[in-house]
């Protein structure tokens, strides 16, 4: 891929990967390298982190620095605009469904294919190389990946069905056949897949605590399933310094979680971010935080 560097953040929700990502982004940017970090999340906080008010759209926050928040409204009209009435065009052979009720229906059903664009909206920022870096702060890819591999079970399924399924056409003014248009969708969702594999780098945030753990251990398996490996795991709010009862009680329930993190996860890169006194907002707090993820 030429020039771009592609990072993503993975993570439960609250374990502090919107943060890591600003940070990230921000060293970057330090650096002098031109970079832009991008949210999906439905309830975007990547603002608020930076203390900048309104919606943004590859706005500069620092020298170097760009950020975009995608709501879900702009990724569905993204996704409308790159493929979604071909998606729409195999489905509706199936169903007899308008397109409003459509989108509503895999919005509600298949939450996951929003990330999907977004995939392939990424793959086409880098191929732009208008930025050094790009960072995404997103949720885990589970839905995403199956949804990835939807073209290619409905291809089986047409070539294994009666013949009748093979010649079926869209009912639009293109009559395009089904087969071509899953055909499209397949290339497509093969090459998100080979650039997920290929040219980004995934690091997973997590907290030392037993649910977040046993969440991380499922979602690392389901990465591996796609062949795709994490390139560095993140343990945020550890206690480091415990100057009170509660704080050294804190500590002590950490430890075990993250001893199991040590040894379940030695194979990669660690970073270790402490529990701060108070939240980590502007500019300054952020680069505490870049400056321990660029240790």
């Amino acid at each position: 891929m030429p020039g771009t560097r592609i990072q993503v953040f993975l993570g439960k929700g609250g374990v502090g990967k919107t943060t890591c990502s600003a940070a990230t982004a921000l060293a970057l940017a330090e650096r002098g390298e031109s970079s832009l970090v991008i949210s999906t999340d439905p309830t975007p906080s990547l603002s608020h982190i930076f203390e900048i008010e309104g919606e943004h759209r590859e706005r500069e926050v620092s020298p170097s620095l760009h950020l975009t928040e995608l709501g879900l409204k702009d990724v569905r009209a993204m996704w409308d605009e790159r493929f979604g009435r071909d998606v729409y065009g195999v489905f509706s052979s199936f169903v007899d469904i308008d397109y409003p009720a459509f989108v509503e229906f895999v919005t509600a059903v298949l939450p996951g294919l929003n990330e999907e664009f977004m995939v392939d909206y990424i793959r086409r920022l880098a191929l732009e190389s208008r930025y050094r870096h790009v960072v995404w702060d997103t949720a885990p890819l589970g839905q995403t990946l199956a949804l990835l591999g939807m073209p290619q079970l409905l291809a089986e399924h047409l070539r294994a069905a009666p013949r009748i399924y093979s010649h079926l056409r869209t009912t639009g003014e293109r009559r395009e056949p089904v087969i071509e248009i899953i055909g499209r969708w397949r290339e497509l969702a093969d090459a998100c897949m080979q650039f997920l594999r290929r040219e980004v780098a995934f690091s997973m945030v997590t907290i030392p605590e037993a649910l977040s753990v046993l969440q991380l251990d499922d979602v690392v398996e389901e990465l591996a399933r796609y062949g795709l490996r994490i390139s560095r795991l993140v343990v945020n709010n550890v206690v480091q310094v415990a100057d009170s009862p509660f704080l050294e009680q804190k500590r002590a329930q950490q430890q075990p979680h993250l001893g199991r993190l040590r040894a379940r996860y030695g194979s990669v890169p660690i970073v270790e971010i402490p529990l701060f006194p108070q939240e980590v907002r502007g500019v300054e707090r952020i680069r505490a935080v870049s400056q321990l993820l660029a240790a």
